[in-house]
């Protein structure tokens, strides 16, 4: 079988890299993919990203699935494009990817069907924005563009003055452009956070293992917010009594819900939780798996999933029993300089295909150029090392960083570390 995956970021090349390792696929065709994410013999990349030509290549190649990696894609319906020719594709219709690609339809999704959030208003009109910012009496305060914005959209205000700087970058200056032209202002939520994902196939759900991101930039959760600086599979915080509540509370009325709505949702869904003496509030939803849980999470998944996907797409995911390897895993990522803002690129990297039974690097941000392997992007790779603890899951990762390695490279040195402590 043949497998088509869209997408270029450590979260495709992790798909691509499990997906390969199945004994019913013989080709994974990554678009448009990465320097190193075609390292493996069955993978390889294809230079394609407009959705029609997508499908003209789904459609000559015999593609017997398809899986779409990142949200973009999704927010503009190739999914609806894919259905429309009888091509077989796995993720969430444009409508039920609004739960991802509108923080504002989240939210009313949220209250309308009783799924625990954070307090919030949304606004357009700067002028009532700031109107509401003055009527606040404690900080901090949460600003989020209301479209995609890379996993930049949100902004964590310390003080009244910060949060009415960033009502201006976003509704008055258009710094996320039509992203930010409508934004959603809510309460601070304390406790520790929990990345829970699971796969539906619109009845059945099919939970992934807990992981735990690390949004911040710099150690000890400071610094602006990124698509993500590492994460470790399984979160310890999210024990089995949890894990249930998570499914009765906010999973199953969040796949019920949408499908009062009428929309069945078929897809990875990734809800970013808030958890704080077990009391559970959901931050943010995702339509896609996160990036960089997944890759920590598939380097200990045993599951094949080409099977758990083509059968998702076919309703049948309650065939399948979750199975996970009991070694922890844990991811880092390498960033370039400058990043989060404007990374610099063309830096050689040195050792960029390293593996080993317990450690694997991910590509993400880097493009291949004269036989070398060059960064490419704000997020270049992902440090995976597993272990039968998490400290030695976090030694295996961190060993890599002292391998792999280019000029300016930035990376925090504490993923996980809350959880070992």
């Amino acid at each position: 079988m043949k497998v088509l995956i869209i997408g270029s970021g450590g979260r495709e090349h992790a798909l691509a890299w499990k997906m390969s390792q199945s004994e019913h696929v013989t080709k994974v065709f990554l678009a448009p993919g990465n320097g190193g994410s075609d390292s493996e013999p069955k993978i390889e990349n294809i230079d394609i990203t407009d959705h029609d030509e997508l499908i003209k290549f789904a459609q000559n190649n015999s593609i017997e699935l398809t899986v779409v990696g990142p949200e973009q894609p999704l927010s503009e319906g190739i999914v609806d494009k894919f259905e429309a020719r009888h091509l077989k594709i796995f993720g969430p219709s444009q409508e039920a990817a609004q739960l991802e690609s509108s923080k504002k339809y989240a939210k009313e999704f949220m209250i309308r069907h009783s799924i625990p959030t954070a307090f919030y208003s949304s606004f357009s009109d700067p002028q009532l924005a700031h109107q509401y910012i003055d009527q606040q009496q404690t900080v901090p305060i949460v600003i989020k563009a209301d479209g995609l914005a890379a996993g930049k959209g949100v902004i964590i205000a310390n003080s009244l003055e910060e949060a009415h700087q960033t009502v201006d970058f976003m509704l008055e200056d258009n710094k996320f452009g039509h992203a930010g032209s409508s934004i959603v202002i809510e309460e601070f939520l304390r406790g520790e956070e929990a990345s829970f994902i699971v796969m539906s196939d619109g009845e059945n759900i099919f939970p992934m293992a807990s992981s735990q991101d690390h949004k911040r930039l710099l150690d000890n959760d400071l610094g602006p917010n990124t698509g993500g600086m590492g994460a470790y599979s399984p979160a310890p915080i999210v024990t089995p009594e949890l894990h249930e509540k998570i499914m009765h509370e906010v999973i199953h009325p969040t796949i019920s819900g949408l499908k009062k709505d009428g929309i069945t949702f078929k897809g990875f869904l990734y809800a970013g939780l808030m958890i704080d003496e077990n009391n559970i509030k959901v931050l943010e939803f995702n339509c896609r798996m996160g990036d960089p849980e997944t890759q920590p999470i598939l380097f200990r998944m045993k599951n094949d999933l080409y099977e758990l996907i083509k059968d998702a797409c076919d309703g049948q995911l309650n065939k399948h029993v979750p199975l996970w390897e009991d070694d922890f895993a844990l991811t880092v990522v390498l960033a370039a300089k400058n990043y989060p803002d404007t990374p610099e690129k063309d830096k050689k990297i040195l050792n960029s295909n390293f593996k080993s039974p317990t450690q694997y690097v991910f590509h993400a941000g880097t493009k291949k150029a004269n036989g070398d392997i060059l960064t490419n992007g704000g997020r270049v790779l992902g440090l995976t090392g597993k272990g039968m603890n998490l400290q030695l899951a976090f030694d295996e990762a961190y060993k890599l960083t002292d391998i792999v390695n280019f000029d300016g490279v930035q990376f925090r040195t504490d993923i996980g570390k809350k959880a070992l402590n």
